[in-house]
């Protein structure tokens, strides 16, 4: 039997690489001078896979951060952009390995992330993933970013796919969000930053990139 999809579309920070502890530090060191540092519990609960700007927004309405949040979400930027200069976020574990598997399967793939583009730029440079992905929508290239459906629709749209040819991997709340509301199915990996996100609406929940795979080359 055949299997049941065409392409598969990951997300990035959390799902393709280990980022978001080191975005934790980040906006620390950026909210630092205003005399305001996010707890842990505080960036699982509200930040983890969440646009910067979005992010930004909630930490001046929610905390009282004295800046704007267009100042702060350019700070968070440029000092991301610094950080992978020299350095790469890692990949989480056993991509590389999923990759082989779904390009031997012959399945098509992208990503669709809330992430700007240098971001993941900079990850398939240092990881020379690049020719494995058909795709890179990044949230440069939408308006309205996750949890919103438009990432992945534009996804679709450019690979010529329907909905329902296409499961999502996604390790947030938001991103499961953005992917079914898009009509996509959606394997959540939930991370140790995200375990404590409503995956509800996630077709099914896993607990590594491996057992999502093995989904997907299950499904029929």
């Amino acid at each position: 039997m055949s299997i049941r999809f065409r392409a598969v579309l990951f997300d990035h920070d959390g799902t393709l690489v280990d980022s978001e502890g080191q975005h934790f530090v980040l906006w620390n060191q950026v909210l630092a001078p205003y005399g305001f540092a996010l707890t842990l519990a505080q960036y699982k609960d509200f930040y983890a896979g969440v646009p910067t700007d979005a992010n930004a927004l909630d930490l001046v309405e929610r905390f009282g951060v004295q800046e704007s949040p267009e100042v702060l979400a350019r700070l968070k930027n440029e000092s991301a952009q610094a950080y992978l200069q020299t350095a790469a976020f890692p990949l989480m574990p056993g991509v590389p390995a999923s990759i082989d598997q779904l390009q031997a399967a012959r399945l098509r793939m992208g990503v669709v992330t809330g992430a700007r583009a240098y971001a993941i730029a900079a990850t398939l440079r240092s990881h020379d993933l690049a020719a494995a992905f058909e795709t890179v929508v990044s949230a440069d290239d939408v308006v309205h970013s996750k949890p919103a459906p438009d990432c992945y629709l534009l996804a679709l749209q450019r690979m010529g796919l329907l909905a329902q040819d296409v499961v999502a991997f996604e390790d947030t709340e938001h991103g499961v969000a953005a992917a079914i509301a898009a009509g996509l199915a959606c394997v959540a990996i939930p991370t140790e930053m995200s375990a404590g996100h409503d995956f509800t609406a996630a077709t099914v929940v896993v607990p590594t990139m491996q057992d999502a795979v093995a989904w997907v080359l299950a499904a029929k």
